[in-house]
């Protein structure tokens, strides 16, 4: 049943990625054919061809290894102009591009071509791609956070700590000598729901525990809720030196990575853990936070790559916020299903991991250099400078941009990207990153 549970985390992701995929491609698509662009190919994935259906002049189909995918568009480059053998690695390179740029250009449609378009409308083309990965992935995070919730502590009290030991005691059961907690000598029980503290409303266990925190030595008047009914109690918090934690629980860690102790209002009572949703703005917010730290990974890629080969050869333990390969990211979606843990649990994970791969993509794919989205996006920039130049000093048009003399650098950057994927490829399978435990 494990083993099927797996298998099932790593169908769902490989799913995900495809459509995310899929609609990357379509957000290219949609703009180049509204902008009259002939497209002659829609396909998810590289390699051989498993399936294909031509409607109208687009062929739509997929290819056997689900790495990617690519839409063909007429003339993304000026049509070249009739020369000679070429001589040297790079100039045979740059002329084989030119030529399979040609053959994009289908008779009496040469005027159907991407880079005949304003430099706006291939700017949108362009970015229509990678801005479908981010939609994606805000849409997931709504859904994660609004829809499924935040899990974290609720107001219904788990359980209610007997009494105070003195910090840094190792006994797990009360003496008669030990004075009982705030919270049991208030007559607080588990189960109760927590309706207010000091006079204010709460709805979640952290906002009570701030005012909690806040008061050591004060007396606070609580409602909760008991058997349907309201029961007043009183509250006097004691002064206890705490480990700070944050919504969910987890240690708050100063930037030496070490946890926050500081003095606060102790009463010995603990929540229920449960999903609480969060407003509809939180999925954005998190898209937009997410987007941040790996646009931050990203500027020190080189530094990661480096730490990732190292602790391949040492065998040392991969920094778990550092980038994976696809085979990666499915290992983790496969132990997040197999785990032993509540079936929302594992989806919530799945989600999040989901569209966390959704905001990698369109970060990666603004990388301003070709052959990614972002190398287009600078090339028709490029072009709008020039033209805006020009017409400042009321030149003639310059000719438009031939970007397939880059063709030198899109192949160092190819190559670069395919050892990339290589290195973290071995890695996870080799010396996977564990977030799981």
């Amino acid at each position: 049943m494990e083993f099927l549970l797996y298998l099932a985390g790593i169908l769902f992701m490989l799913i995900g990625l495809g459509l995310s995929i899929g609609l990357h491609e379509v957000g290219h698509l949609v703009p180049a054919k509204l902008f009259g662009v002939r497209v002659g190919q829609y396909m998810i994935g590289f390699g051989p061809r498993l399936w294909s259906r031509r409607i109208g002049e687009t062929e739509y189909g997929f290819k056997l290894l689900p790495l990617g995918g690519f839409i063909s568009m007429s003339g993304m480059y000026p049509a070249s102009k009739s020369s000679g053998p070429a001589s040297g690695v790079f100039r045979s390179l740059i002329q084989d591009a030119r030529s399979a740029n040609d053959e994009t250009i289908a008779e009496g449609a040469e005027d159907r071509v991407f880079y005949r378009l304003p430099v706006w409308k291939r700017v949108v083309v362009m970015l229509g791609g990678p801005a479908m990965n981010l939609v994606l992935a805000t849409v997931i995070f709504t859904v994660l956070l609004s829809g499924i919730g935040l899990q974290q502590g609720t107001t219904t009290i788990a359980s209610v700590t007997e009494c105070v030991v003195p910090a840094g005691s190792t006994a797990t059961e009360c003496t008669p000598d030990d004075p009982a907690s705030p919270a049991a000598e208030a007559g607080i029980k588990p189960g109760d729901v927590i309706v207010s503290v000091d006079g204010q409303p709460v709805s979640t266990f952290a906002e009570a525990t701030t005012i909690v925190q806040a008061a050591p030595g004060e007396t606070l008047d609580m409602v909760v809720r008991r058997d349907g009914a309201e029961k007043s109690l009183r509250l006097t918090p004691i002064a206890a030196e705490r480990t700070i934690t944050d919504a969910s629980g987890q240690p708050v860690l100063d930037d030496a990575g070490k946890p926050v102790v500081k003095e606060v209002g102790y009463v010995g009572m603990g929540a229920q853990m449960g999903y609480v949703q969060q407003p509809l703005t939180a999925g954005p917010e998190m898209a937009a936070d997410s987007t941040a730290r790996v646009a931050s990974m990203i500027v020190t890629l080189p530094v990661r790559l480096w730490d990732v080969g190292v602790s391949l050869v040492t065998g040392g333990e991969r920094d778990p916020n550092g980038p994976l390969s696809v085979v990666g990211v499915g290992r983790l979606a496969g132990e997040a299903a197999a785990t032993d843990a509540p079936i929302l649990n594992r989806f919530a994970f799945l989600l999040g991991l989901l569209g966390s791969l959704n905001i990698a993509l369109f970060v990666f794919n603004l990388i301003p250099l070709l052959p990614l989205d972002g190398g287009h996006i600078v090339v028709a920039l490029w072009d709008g400078i020039k033209r805006a130049w020009a017409k400042l000093f009321r030149r003639p048009p310059p000719a438009p941009v031939d970007a397939t003399k880059l063709v030198p650098l899109t192949v160092v950057v190819a190559v670069l990207l395919i050892a990339m994927g290589a290195l973290l490829l071995v890695a996870d399978l080799f010396n996977p990153v564990n977030l799981l435990g």
